[in-house]
């Protein structure tokens, strides 16, 4: 009922491009688009393109050292090895002319700070030349770095206090725009500075500048999103993202629009704000909650026992080690094939290949259109046994001649479970299975509806396949003709309810006659076995039957088109009942709010 899925790369393409710097209280915009390096940068006010200022080049110079990533060309196509976001800093650089392996060489790290969602930072240490002090270069989210750094540098490079209202400012602008916002800091070491930890970047920082990057969203995506809702499946997207930035995108990907604000906007809950949620507030507030911004990975487990306990059917998609707790806990963990680490992968459920949300989307519809298969066969074949047992029930019971033997019951539950039954696990999605509501957990798998056409169709099974062996043996006095008769009864009666059972929703005729070729040539080779089986001496022999005549099958095919159309009409008679309650409610619901606006 709901799927909670991280942005970056599942519901983004997770191809980061650089298109604002802002440094010195300057803003840069970066030309060019995916990962080749070939674009202008230049002043937003300004067409100048050179000499492009030392404070733009010290801000691109941190994100090619505070970095993991490699930027390669292969087999003429240029691809980043490692992080998305860090490839998109090395373009950048490269952009403006900066050589990522010429720095490295000058400025070789010494050591580093690894990034991770609770520190929300990556910090590097780095050697200068033995007459300077070595550098430290910090990236990470806005809101952290900014509160590291006591001062920032203005347009000549010049060292001012910071003011993080004016940085704050300029990200809620960028973020508007739904791009990604990372945030740039420097400090100096002493040359004999050999380690890096947490307590050398706790503050006295100098702010760099920020570097604003575009991650679209992927179209298939936005479609899959939209087909998730219209199956009733909410959508919540967690991301590490600054909160405009994700409402921005998830307004483009179109989550759903009964989460918004009063004036329109998206709610975006913060981590910081989920923290400071009561425990027995939180259910209300994540249901009612579309995205979450700044979440921590203790925040998503959280968010998944918070769903849960509203009783939903949650699916949560995660990547990292600290996602295992969350992954482990939700009804169907999701980790990323690609990206994802191999603890993440042991804690889920299911691993995507291609790391896309559309992946989600299909296994919801494919294992929809499995439950239904299922659904279709077992009330398909249950009214065999039941009339088989209700026929052998009636002779006992008024004291007759069995009107078929246990061999026969044999054939027909072997050969039609086979030629009929399994066609079924074949049977294409219906159209609009992705627009009904979930399935209640707790529903039975047969519900009343479901049942009573088992009852039905048992007792009219029971009617034919008795009527025609009396009928039979009066008119040929042949009990082995007659019992013939009444196992070509069961079996066509079967093989006509099969086309009634390719939908329990509509009629045959909504899912295409032909749509299946798999059930004709099921058809084909059941008709043929009973052929065999009644025309043939050495079948004769084996299972006790005789030739009947023509019409003796026409009251067989008599019986199965009668159960056929009876089945048919019940079916079409509880849909158009279905769709006038659906319109009386829909006049109630029209008439009541014209009531309510009346009286505002």
């Amino acid at each position: 009922t709901v799927i909670c899925s991280d942005k970056t790369g599942t519901l983004t393409k997770n191809e980061m491009t650089v298109q604002v710097l802002w440094t010195g209280m300057r803003s840069f915009e970066v030309d060019g688009a995916g990962y080749e390096p070939i674009g202008e940068i230049r002043e937003t006010s300004s067409e100048n393109l050179s000499p492009l200022p030392p404070v733009l080049l010290e801000l691109l110079t941190a994100g090619t050292l505070c970095n993991d990533a490699q930027h390669l060309e292969r087999d003429g196509r240029w691809a980043i090895v490692g992080d998305p976001t860090e490839g998109a800093l090395l373009v950048a650089a490269k952009k403006a002319g900066l050589d990522p392996e010429r720095l490295n060489e000058v400025s070789p790290r010494i050591d580093a700070i690894p990034f991770e969602s609770e520190r929300q930072f990556m910090a590097t240490l780095h050697r200068a030349d033995a007459a300077q002090a070595s550098v430290i270069y910090l990236k990470g989210a806005v809101e952290k770095t900014i509160r590291l750094c006591d001062r920032m540098l203005d347009a000549d490079g010049t060292e001012r206090a910071v003011d993080a209202s004016l940085v704050l400012d300029q990200v809620e602008r960028f973020a508007e725009r739904g791009l990604r916002v990372l945030a740039f800091a420097r400090k100096s070491a002493p040359p004999s500075a050999v380690s890096l930890t947490d307590r050398e970047v706790e503050g006295g920082l100098t702010f760099l500048g920020l570097q604003a990057m575009m991650d679209p969203p992927r179209p298939e995506a936005v479609a899959a999103v939209r087909a998730c809702q219209q199956a009733g499946i909410a959508v919540k997207m967690i991301t590490g993202d600054h909160a405009v930035t994700a409402r921005a995108i998830a307004a483009q990907i179109g989550l759903d629009g009964r989460k918004h604000h009063e004036n329109g906007e998206l709610v975006a809950m913060t981590g910081q704000e989920l923290a400071a949620t009561a425990e027995e507030r939180l259910p209300d507030t994540a249901d009612r909650t579309a995205v979450f911004a700044r979440v921590s990975p203790e925040q998503k487990l959280r968010l998944v026992e918070a769903l849960q306990a509203r009783d939903h059917i949650v699916a949560m998609t995660g990547d990292g080690v600290n996602d295992a707790p969350a992954l482990k806990q939700a009804n169907i963990g999701v980790a990323m094939g690609r990206g994802g680490t191999e603890v993440a992968k042991e804690a889920a459920d299911m691993v995507l290949t291609d790391d896309n949300f559309a992946s989600i989307e299909a296994a919801v519809e494919e294992g929809r259109c499995v439950f239904d298969n299922l659904t279709k066969f077992i009330v398909w074949t249950l009214p065999t046994n039941m009339g088989e047992g209700l026929v052998l029930l009636t002779a006992i019971a008024v004291g007759a001649v069995l009107p078929i033997l246990p061999v026969q019951i044999l054939w027909i539950n072997m050969t039609t479970a086979v030629a009929l039954g399994l066609m079924l696990a074949f049977e294409p999605k219906e159209p609009g299975i992705m627009r009904r509501p979930p399935r209640d957990p707790d529903q039975p798998i047969l519900t009343g509806v479901l049942i009573e056409r088992i009852v039905l169709v048992s007792f009219l099974m029971l009617t034919g396949a008795y009527g025609v062996f009396i009928w039979e043996l009066e008119r040929t006095a042949s009990v082995v003709a007659a019992r013939t008769a009444a196992v070509n009864v069961f079996v066509m009666v079967e093989l006509f309810y099969l086309f009634n059972c390719r939908s329990l929703e509509h009629t045959m005729f909504h899912v295409g006659l032909f749509s299946n070729s798999w059930i004709w040539r099921g058809v084909a080779v059941m008709t043929t076995l009973q052929l065999l089986l009644t025309y043939t001496p050495a079948m004769n022999r084996l299972f006790h039957t005789a030739p009947i005549d023509g019409p003796a099958w026409g009251l067989i095919l008599a019986a199965a088109v009668t159960v056929y159309a009876v089945v048919e009409a019940e079916t079409w008679l509880r849909l158009q009942w279905k769709r006038r309650r659906r319109s009386a409610a829909s006049t109630r619901r029209i008439a009541y709010d014209d009531r309510n606006a009346a009286k505002r």
